[in-house]
């Protein structure tokens, strides 16, 4: 549904002749890839510039010829994790599901390297992925890792993990600690607010728009990753509410 519905809208914009148009890159769709290569694609042939949100549609290290805005993913994953040792954890498991975007790949690499700088071991069993949604997912996640504590790839794994541990009698952040990343509207709503890192939506669109208005009056000018600043948001979630960070 995903993917014909944005290749649809893609076909819309080009019969329109739009000046410019803005794709965040879909994911964790069976045919995710290919619909993003066929739209940029048509764009491209239709002489349409395109602004990247979030994240780049070609894996890392490859770079496509589009300008992109978003935050550093990777920066993300270390402060997150940075976090947590500095709160005395050692045992730290990060979560993602399967077919995640890019930018789970960049928090990854992030949360990797700060264990790696804090002298932490990083076991392969350390970085699970969920296939669905069911509790047994997050009951095998605990068996495997059995984490002080848990980095999810976004706020809407983590939120997913809260609830599944909950039910399954974990207390939060008492048996295991778990942070997200993204700060989405939800994330102080959870039953034990979400520590996360911020990612500023609305001066990322305004980025956007800066860096589409710049590439219609002057198509020649590099492309350019433009990446803004993300913060720590500390809340229960997390058990460390009272430390200072780095980004404070």
């Amino acid at each position: 549904m995903k993917d014909e519905q944005t290749w649809r809208l893609c076909n819309q914009y080009i019969a329109k002749k739009v000046s410019g148009v803005f794709f965040a890159p879909l994911e964790r769709t069976a045919s995710s890839n290919e619909t993003n290569d066929r739209v940029v694609s048509a764009l491209e042939l239709a002489g349409i510039p395109v602004v990247l949100l979030d994240r780049c549609f070609l894996p890392y290290p490859n770079r496509s010829r589009h300008d992109l805005v978003g935050i550093d993913h990777r920066r993300a994953g270390y402060m997150i994790t940075e976090h947590l040792l500095r709160a005395g954890c050692r045992r730290i498991g990060f979560v993602a599901y399967s077919n995640s975007a890019s930018t789970v790949a960049a928090r990854i690499a992030g949360y990797r390297e700060a264990l790696f700088a804090a002298g932490v071991p990083v076991e392969p069993a350390s970085l699970q992925r969920l296939n669905s949604d069911d509790e047994s997912e997050v009951r095998r996640v605990m068996e495997t890792l059995k984490p002080e504590a848990i980095v999810g790839a976004n706020d809407r794994t983590a939120g997913h993990l809260m609830h599944g541990l909950i039910r399954l009698g974990y207390r939060v952040p008492e048996d295991v600690r778990i942070v997200g990343i993204d700060d989405v509207a939800y994330a102080n709503l959870l039953p034990v607010p979400l520590t996360t890192v911020h990612q500023p939506c609305r001066q990322i669109g305004v980025a956007a728009v800066a860096a589409m208005l710049e590439r219609v009056t002057n198509p020649d000018m590099p492309v350019r990753d433009i990446l803004l600043d993300c913060r720590l948001v500390i809340r229960d979630s997390c058990g460390a509410k009272t430390l200072h960070t780095i980004s404070e």
